[in-house]
Order: C-alpha cells, then structure tokens, then sequence
C-alpha cells in the first residue's frame, strides 16, 4: 500500500448543499427555505429560549443570591493527605501538583486540618485553616504562608 492508494470510507466525505445555483440544481430558486414566512428571511430564526412570544422561563423565574466573581477559590487539602508523602521534609503546592495529590492549584493552596501528622514538616501554601495550624506546629513543623 502506498499514500496514493489511500481514500476515505465509503460515505464518510459528503458534499456541501450549493443552493441558490439554479432550478435545475435542485436547490434553486427559494434555495430550500419553501415560500415566504419567518424561516424563509435572513435572520429569521429566534434565539434559543425564545418562547413563541411567552415570557421565557430564564425571565420568568426570580433572582436569588449574590455570587462574588472575584472571590479567591482555593484548592483544599487535608493534614491527612500531606502525611502520606515520603521523603519529602518541604510540601509546596508545586509539588503536590507535580505528584498528582492536587489536580487544579486555581487561585492557590489551603491546607485543612483534618487528620494528624507524626513527622514535622514545613508547609508552604498559601492559607491555612486554624486547626492545621495547631496540628502543624504540635508536631514540631512550620507553616509558611506564600
């Protein structure tokens, strides 16, 4: 087999419908779109949600709450995740990154205090919850804020 052999599958390739190219093409004259009418004109289709002229559902039901766009969305991990790294005297968010215990660092890295460590350990991140910061400096290690 070589390169010039080579051709698709049976059915996979289909041809653009040319319209507006004549009667005898088929696709001629109102070019599929039939007589007159709002789907025949340019512009025509109605946007998605749009209700046949009722009040869309997105405008009929009320607005709740408050979402802050700037807030500052941590990814979270647990005293009891970090004591299950070997080898390691400094954690860093990198490196947690780099083994694949966090998957998405987003605008930072909280370490919560969930669970207990027996070894002291420094830990940079960027927040940490009050427990953790007990149970850290309990063990002898350090917490150092980014």
């Amino acid at each position: 087999m070589r390169i010039e052999d080579l051709k698709p599958t049976p059915g996979s390739r289909k041809r653009n419908k040319r319209v507006g190219r004549g009667i005898g093409s088929g696709h001629g004259k109102t070019s599929c779109k039939g007589h007159k009418g709002q789907k025949a004109r340019s512009g025509g289709t109605k946007g998605p949600g749009f209700a046949g002229g009722q009040m869309p559902l997105q405008r009929r039901l009320p607005k709740r709450g408050f979402k802050n766009r700037f807030r500052t969305e941590y990814a979270v991990i647990n005293l009891k995740d970090i004591m299950h790294i070997e080898g390691l005297e400094i954690i860093t968010a990198e490196t947690l990154k780099e083994r694949g215990i966090v998957k998405d660092l987003k605008d930072g890295l909280k370490v919560l205090g969930e669970g207990e460590i027996t070894r002291p350990l420094t830990i940079k991140a960027d927040a940490f919850s009050a427990p953790a910061l007990e149970t850290i400096a309990a063990a002898g290690g350090k917490a150092e804020v980014v």
